[in-house]
Formats: structure tokens, C-alpha cells, sequence
């Protein structure tokens, strides 16, 4: 047994410094980026956000609106190849569409019929999906899945720790999922005590991804899950993110998936994770027996058009640039300093804001 004192972080628990700023409007900030990857010979340019692969934002309604601002749905793991050869029919822009899969016998079957049939390569991006990647025949399946699409960009996950970090990209992923618990339908951490505060695991694994480099780019992480706010996804990126991953906060509106609720004249959404109990009956057909529920299921209340709030969205993080003084979505780690704020405090604002 052993004890680690240093202090991790959650993204609550900073503030960003202001720093002076040479930029004279919001409308100067680029944030779009372009990337190269270690292994994948493809360069991907857009704006480096993306659906979590949830059945309430993954889904091929949320590809036609995300891909118009350069942005990426990842796609839940419950849709069937005659799903896919019907989307096809109208979609063909496979820069911002990310096929999931996980390790499962049916899954890496599903994934090759996917190849035989010409559809893997309508995709850029792949990600192989469990949610503890600690395991050794996850990495074992990496291997498989790279030998299988040598060219697309593969995203593995979810772990939060910087060697098994290092790992993953050198057993074939081009970007490392990071985040164990800490998304709002995710139950690990209280099911099990496993996880890692968001924030310091997005640092540290963003510096050791960042440090394997070769002729064709370097490895990549995606912080995933825990932005509670617009303001959290500009935190991960200042601590090194080089993409974000969002499901609660893509879920809720119009265009998200999940039966629409009324409660007292009040509408709101289905939303769940996909290690819930309604998420593994309704698409599995039940719950194993040696499993437990580390996802739940919960109303969240309706958010309308999502076209608006993706224009906040964008708004905010060109705000959060002007603050510190960087030009371009990139500079957003050179140019953060991170703040440690009193958590009680924070609490107390939070509750003043909203009445509670």
C-alpha cells in the first residue's frame, strides 16, 4: 500500500490568471488547429472538440450539425452496419466522424466486416472504447486494430496515468483517452474508489503523450469528460488537451438523442452512461451477472436549439484567449497559469448563482 501526498486537481479547483493581451478583438483568436499524428500519415485540421460515444450525443443527427463547424462526432458503440450503410446515403465527410468499437469478440468482428465492406473508410478516426484501459489485452487489441487500418487515426482509452499513456501510442493509438470517473453519468469512483482528479490527469498525461515524437508528429490525448462548463474545456486545453471530448454537455438538446420528458410543465432529456443499467439492457439485452452499474441514468433539463449554445461555446473560449493573450488555440498551454482557489468558496458561488 501506498500514499501519494502531492495534491491532484479537478478542473474546480483552478482559475486562470489574466496576463496582458496585445489582441484587440475576440474575432482575432483562431481556434481551429491542425495536427499530425504518430503513427496515422493523415493531418486532420478543425476545431478539436467532439461528442463523447454516447448513445445521447454520439449519434449520426449530432455528425451532420458538428461536422458543419469543423467539429467531431464519435459515434456510440450500438449502431449496426446496415445503420451505417443508411447514414452514407447522405453524409460523406470523414474528417469529423470517429467509428467506435470496443475489445469484445462481436466488436472486433463487427469491425472488420466494417473494412470488408469498404465503410471503415469513410472514416478518419477510430476508438477503441473500455473503460479501464489498463488491461493487457486492450493493448494487445491496439496492435490488432493498427496491423488491420494502418492509415486512420486511432483513439484508445480511458486511463490517467502517464506511462500506460506512453503505452497505448506505442502500441499503435495516435491519441490517448483520458478520464476514469469523472464525467457526470459516470459512477466509477464512488462504485469502485478508482480515478484520478481530471485536471492534473490531462497534465501529466499530456506531457508524456507530448514527449513521443517521430518523423511524422507526436502523440496526442484527449481529455475526456469532467467539463462541467464551457470554461473547464478551455482549462483542459491550457493543461496541455490537444482535444476535448464533452457528453453531458452536448446532451439535453432538440438535436440529442434520449426520449423527451415532461414533469410538472417542465421538458427535459434522457440522459445515461454506457455502463448504465439501462444503457447495457437496452442495447445488450441485459446486465451480465459478475457486472455492476458504474453509469447512471438521470433526466437533465431540456437546452433547445444546440446551435446557439455551440456559439457560445466558441465565443467563450475566444473570451477565455483575449484573457490570457493567446492568438491561436495552441498557445492556450504557453500562455495559462493556473490558480488554486479555495473549493468552499467556489461551492458557495456555484450555489449563489444558480439560487440553490
Amino acid at each position: 500500500m501506498r500514499i501519494l501526498d502531492d495534491v491532484k486537481l479537478d478542473y474546480q479547483d483552478v482559475l486562470l490568471r489574466p496576463k496582458r493581451s496585445t489582441l484587440s478583438s475576440r474575432k482575432d483568436v483562431l481556434i481551429e488547429r491542425s495536427f499530425t499524428f504518430y503513427h496515422s500519415p493523415k493531418k486532420w485540421t478543425g476545431v478539436p472538440i467532439m461528442t463523447a460515444n454516447m448513445a445521447t450525443c454520439g449519434t449520426f443527427e449530432m455528425a451532420h450539425i458538428f461536422s458543419k463547424y469543423k467539429m467531431i462526432t464519435t459515434f456510440h458503440k450500438y449502431y449496426s452496419i446496415d445503420d451505417y450503410v443508411r447514414f452514407f446515403k447522405t453524409f460523406n465527410n470523414p474528417d469529423y466522424i470517429c467509428y467506435t468499437t470496443g475489445i469484445r469478440e462481436q466488436d472486433i468482428k463487427q469491425l472488420k466486416l466494417m473494412k470488408n465492406k469498404g465503410l471503415l473508410d469513410k472514416f478518419s478516426f477510430i476508438c477503441i472504447d473500455v473503460p479501464n484501459g489498463y488491461l493487457q489485452t486492450f493493448l494487445d487489441d491496439i496492435k490488432i486494430v493498427r496491423k488491420m487500418c494502418p492509415k486512420h487515426i486511432i483513439i484508445a482509452g480511458n486511463v490517467v496515468t502517464n506511462e500506460i499513456t506512453e503505452e497505448i501510442i506505442l502500441a499503435g493509438a495516435d491519441i490517448v483517452k483520458i478520464g476514469i470517473g469523472p464525467g457526470a453519468a459516470c459512477t466509477t469512483r464512488k462504485m469502485t474508489g478508482v480515478g484520478y482528479p481530471q485536471l492534473s490527469a490531462v497534465i501529466e498525461c499530456a506531457d508524456s503523450a507530448h514527449g513521443l515524437s517521430n518523423e511524422r508528429g507526436v502523440g496526442r490525448i484527449i481529455a475526456d469528460g469532467g467539463q462541467q462548463y464551457t470554461s473547464d474545456i478551455a482549462k483542459a486545453f491550457c493543461g496541455g488537451a490537444d482535444f476535448n471530448m464533452c457528453g453531458s454537455l452536448f446532451s439535453g438538446f432538440e438535436q440529442s438523442n434520449g426520449e423527451t420528458i415532461e414533469k410538472e410543465g417542465k421538458k427535459y432529456k434522457e440522459y445515461f452512461g454506457s455502463s448504465s443499467n439501462k444503457a447495457m439492457e437496452e442495447f445488450y439485452g441485459k446486465k451480465e451477472k459478475h457486472r455492476a452499474s458504474e453509469g447512471r441514468y438521470t433526466l437533465i433539463p431540456y437546452k433547445g436549439d444546440i446551435h446557439e449554445f455551440l456559439q457560445d461555446l466558441f465565443g467563450s473560449l475566444r473570451s477565455t484567449a483575449t484573457y490570457i493573450g493567446a492568438r491561436q488555440l495552441k498557445e492556450f498551454p504557453k500562455r495559462a497559469t493556473f490558480v488554486k482557489v479555495n473549493r468552499q468558496l467556489t461551492s458557495y458561488l456555484e450555489k449563489y448563482d444558480t439560487g440553490e
